[in-house]
């Protein structure tokens, strides 16, 4: 049974009045104010367990002896009246005057079948600040390691160190980034990455060593976390609160995101640290994987295979005949200049029977095919010194991967050492666990 819904009261003597009064004192609880004075008719309502419940807490508050109305609001409703006491005392501040039995009963069980209800999340977070002391957030440390948390390892990657960013680029492949983009490359790169991240994740977790301060609030403070006063609030009928619909998982999920309260995420990341182990041993063997024997890159537009040993002489030789191919212009051929000259010279040959002015005319043309013959030739010998560039660049630029992946493979294993040596930090800070106090 969710001891956080509503309780039915059809059938009960009038609490319009014990309900205001219960109104007004979580008021002064949260103010850090005393109580105030019980209605003068409160013992009259007998069925209803809230009337005996309220009357323990002030007692409580006051310093005097509750067993009294405690025992009949137990037998009332006993899971209700822990639950409004704990919460109410803690919120209050003085969550040491709990008993250690209330907890138990407040709590309950918990299931991986079942959603955590508002009542169990709201006892969670204030043991998790502190507000029933060591005793009670070891308790409730055990009652979360009782459920086993599945290992989705993305869940928790993504929990922990979202927005992965772009590739990793290398220091051996600052020159050649493409490389970085082949997945057998990037792969470890980013696993490596992503696997430091998570080490300074987990380190600032569990940096905090201070212990909780709300189990003693100051006057006018507020409580920090909205479910331990929406619970009371439906446990006095004020409001009806649905609570938070999640698993168990889906809070421990939200507890250790960036931004979270320090004290929770502690107990998330301590209750979900052979998840988080699993996620990191992923990361751990993804960052380990040996650099590829072969890569294929396009170098120049054209995919050349490299190989430790060089660039693969088949893939080589295709590359540079597709450089040729592409670069040599079709051009016409130089028959113009040719017959020109040719023209010429018979112009020239006639002009000297004839007139000056034909054999003036024929070395025009022979002149003019000579110089479409110069001219065809400085095009072609620019398509040579072009394409002889390429093929020097393409030669170059293929010989100068090859180095890169060789300083990337030393590279490589300076990494996965690196990435050991994060994986056993991480391991050596989910031990650790979060301070009892």
């Amino acid at each position: 049974m969710d001891l956080s819904k509503s309780p039915d009261t059809a059938g009960l003597a009038d609490t319009t009045e014990l309900h205001r009064y219960a109104e007004a004192l979580l008021v002064h609880l949260t103010a850090g104010g005393g109580a105030p004075s019980l209605p003068p008719d409160i013992g009259d309502i007998s069925d209803y367990w809230l009337a005996p419940a309220l009357q323990a807490l002030v007692r409580t508050l006051a310093g005097e002896d509750a067993m009294e109305p405690l025992s009949r609001a137990a037998r009332l409703d006993e899971g209700r009246t822990a639950l409004f006491l704990c919460l109410a005392l803690a919120v209050a501040g003085h969550g040491d005057r709990i008993h250690a039995s209330w907890l138990g009963t407040a709590f309950g069980d918990l299931s991986d079948d079942r959603p955590v209800t508002s009542g169990q999340r709201a006892v969670w977070l204030a043991a998790a600040r502190g507000a029933y002391g060591p005793v009670g957030k070891i308790f409730v440390l055990r009652k979360l390691d009782a459920v086993a948390v599945p290992t989705e390892d993305e869940l928790w990657l993504e929990a922990l160190v979202p927005d992965e960013p772009a590739i990793v680029v290398p220091r051996s492949l600052a020159d050649f980034p493409q490389l970085a983009e082949i997945p057998e490359i990037s792969g470890p790169a980013q696993a490596a990455d992503r696997l430091t991240r998570l080490r300074e994740r987990c380190a600032e977790i569990t940096a905090s060593r201070e212990p909780a301060t709300v189990s003693k609030v100051t006057a006018g403070s507020a409580w920090p976390d909205a479910e331990p006063l929406a619970v009371l609030r439906t446990l006095i009928g004020q409001g009806g609160h649905e609570g938070p619909l999640s698993s168990l998982q889906g809070h421990l999920l939200q507890d250790v995101q960036p931004g979270a309260e320090s004290h929770l995420a502690a107990l998330a990341l301590h209750v979900a640290a052979p998840a988080v182990k699993a996620a990191a041993e992923s990361l751990l063997q993804a960052a380990q994987e040996p650099p590829p024997e072969a890569v294929t890159v396009p170098v120049l537009g054209h995919p050349v295979i490299l190989r430790p040993e060089g660039p693969d002489r088949d893939s080589l030789y295709a590359a540079e005949h597709g450089i040729v191919t592409e670069s040599v212009p079709n051009r016409r051929g130089n028959w113009l200049g040719y017959v020109l000259i040719g023209i010429g010279v018979v112009l020239l040959g006639t002009g000297f029977a004839v007139s000056l002015a034909t054999a003036l005319a024929g070395i025009a043309v022979a002149g003019w095919g000579g110089f479409l013959l110069w001219r065809r030739r400085v095009q072609e010998q620019a398509d040579l010194d072009y394409v002889q560039a390429r093929l020097a660049e393409l030669n170059e630029t293929a010989e100068g991967a090859v180095w890169a992946l060789h300083e990337h493979a030393r590279e490589s294993t300076k990494r996965a050492d690196a990435a050991a040596e994060d994986f056993t930090e991480l391991t050596r800070l989910l031990r650790r666990g979060p301070r009892a106090a």
